[in-house]
């Protein structure tokens, strides 16, 4: 793996509430290069909590032996510390455009919006335009007129991913970003994601359901339950995974090679639930 640009030892989350202490991620390590790293699990894993930790955006209490971005540490940054952090060196792109996008602001606004950074707003244009170019967005003057509700959702999501890397981030974070698109449009934003993690030397962490989808586009993969991590490998290999509860998530995928009459249901052990260090 190449130099970290993340390092996350030991990261923890939980939400306090009167009926007690919910502890959502648990003792969560490990350190991203200038790779895509796939993060994959059931809904309520942990997998979109751990994202928004590294962004100072979950509502939980963090804590973490160590959280840093490129030797910095992310723990106990000012709001002045995190506006130089988030939005241009680290960004997000979320799973559906239409609840990411402002309903009432053409899509240029947006994008010029989301650059914030000194210069005319001529030069300003032709930085957003460039990047709707490089999502392969084939009018992307007209698209720069547009309101979000003209747009379809392949094409709004290729804007979020636009408007994510007018900054020209060094971390990117795609949560489900192709679950609410169809077979072809998917196929294309994954293009341009690892298009742009190549051309432009991006670390690239990819939330996602999708086993098979992550075998063939990360090069690694974590698999999360519970809130911990139970089994790290190559993205290669995830067909070759140890752990039972890796094993149960692929078998429970379909096959259309091989089709079953009744899929397995996963058979969950108490014993996945390692002791956390308070």
């Amino acid at each position: 793996m190449t130099q970290p640009i993340l390092e996350v030892e030991k990261l923890n989350i939980r939400f306090h509430s009167a009926s007690g202490t919910n502890h959502v991620v648990r003792d969560v390590s490990f350190t991203l290069g200038r790779e895509k790293l796939a993060i994959v699990g059931e809904s309520g894993s942990g997998k979109s909590q751990t994202a928004r930790a590294i962004l100072g955006l979950t509502p939980g209490q963090v804590s973490a032996q160590k959280l840093a971005f490129d030797g910095q540490s992310l723990l106990g940054l000012s709001n002045a510390e995190w506006r130089k952090i988030r939005g241009r060196r680290i960004t997000m792109v979320m799973q559906d455009p239409k609840y990411s996008l402002n309903p009432v602001m053409r899509i240029g606004d947006q994008l010029l919006e989301a650059a914030a950074r000194k210069g005319s707003r001529a030069a300003l244009k032709t930085r957003a335009l460039e990047m709707l170019q490089a999502v392969k967005i084939r009018d992307p003057e007209r698209v720069f007129r547009a309101f979000p509700h003209e747009l379809s959702g392949g094409m709004g999501q290729r804007v979020m991913i636009a408007m994510m890397l007018v900054t020209e981030p060094e971390l990117l974070i795609a949560d489900e970003p192709t679950s609410a698109l169809d077979v072809t449009v998917r196929l294309q934003v994954l293009a341009i994601l690892d298009d742009l993690v190549k051309t432009r030397d991006m670390g690239l962490i990819f939330i996602s359901h999708d086993l098979n989808l992550v075998s063939t586009f990360c090069d690694r993969v974590l698999v999360m339950y519970a809130g911990q991590i139970l089994e790290e490998l190559d993205a290669k290999h995830l067909q070759d995974a140890k752990h039972p509860y890796t094993r149960g998530l692929l078998a429970c995928t379909p096959n259309l090679e091989n089709p079953v009459a009744v899929l397995p249901t996963l058979q969950r052990d108490p014993s996945w639930m390692a002791p956390v260090d308070r």
